[in-house]
């Protein structure tokens, strides 16, 4: 049977919140029971400037009440600078630095205040960090299938910057369609193009969507070769730095209804599965 890796992203789910701060107990009730779920990873929260992203400024309270000793998942949190990698390269429970690094110089900008050159700096001490924590860096392609702020964009520029990243180290590349544009036909002409030339490289799917398009972009991802697929239940969140209307996540449910469809394990237990669902309705309803 095929396997395939989930990460669960809470922190993506949670992070654009602006009419209220979900209290710290909240937070830990709803990552304690996706621990049980099965996910491999789950994306917990950010090590980011609490001005930039204030709903993720408890991050480090979040984590020292986690029961990692009772979960297989492992913790990623994001980091947008040295000062983040630093900080979270601290924790030992933490597994993955995941930094965020787009093909677009305008979105780059807006996400990181950072011009492109200076992101791949960032980048190659955010690398030297991890080497020297024992940790692994997760790179997000941001942009990976398109882009609408002008900057020039095409598969070439794609496969530029995995062969750019590769060189730097990078282990885990996740393509990330930031707004929700990919289509088909681009996932799977990317994945299937990429996976072969780096055997070395594990490629992720960090797809938006809308209701309508999930099944289309999991289906191109994963029978071009994509076995890592970051979702969020329900679909909740977005990236507060895209657009202002956000692009949902990938409903977590979602990959599970088409891998399970497809007899293809992705070590989810049903159950827990469920008792988290409910407690992201209360943290996202209530």
């Amino acid at each position: 049977m095929n396997k395939v890796k989930i990460i669960e992203c809470p922190r993506d789910a949670m992070q654009g919140i602006k009419s209220h701060f979900i209290p710290t107990e909240a937070k830990v009730r709803y990552i304690n029971a996706l621990l049980n779920v099965g996910f491999d990873t789950i994306d917990f929260g950010s090590f980011v400037s609490p001005k930039a992203i204030p709903q993720m400024r408890d991050t480090a309270q979040v984590l020292s009440q986690l029961k990692i000793s009772e979960s297989q998942s492992k913790l990623l949190a994001i980091v947008a600078n040295i000062r983040g990698a630093d900080d979270a390269s601290k924790f030992e429970e933490i597994n993955y630095l995941g930094y965020p690094f787009s093909i677009s110089e305008n979105f780059q900008m807006r996400n990181t205040g950072k011009t492109i050159e200076q992101s791949l700096n960032i980048l190659d001490k955010i690398l030297n960090i991890a080497t020297q924590t024992n940790k692994e860096v997760v790179a997000y392609l941001s942009m990976g299938f398109g882009n609408p702020y002008g900057d020039p964009w095409d598969v070439e520029i794609v496969a530029k910057w995995t062969d750019i990243l590769s060189k730097m180290g990078v282990k885990i590349l996740s393509l990330s369609d930031t707004i929700g544009v990919a289509d088909g036909k681009t996932i799977s002409y990317l994945f299937s193009n990429l996976i072969p030339q780096y055997p070395q490289i594990e490629f992720g799917a960090h797809l938006h969507t809308n209701p309508n398009a999930w099944h289309e972009k999991v289906d191109a991802a994963f029978k071009a070769g994509c076995n890592r697929f970051d979702g969020a239940i329900k679909g909740f969140g977005g990236c507060p730095m895209a657009k202002d209307e956000l692009t949902g996540n990938m409903p977590t449910e979602k990959l599970v209804s088409y891998f399970t469809a497809n007899k293809v394990n992705a070590n989810i237990n049903p159950l827990s599965f469920e008792t988290a669902y409910n407690e992201a309705l209360k943290v996202f309803f209530s």
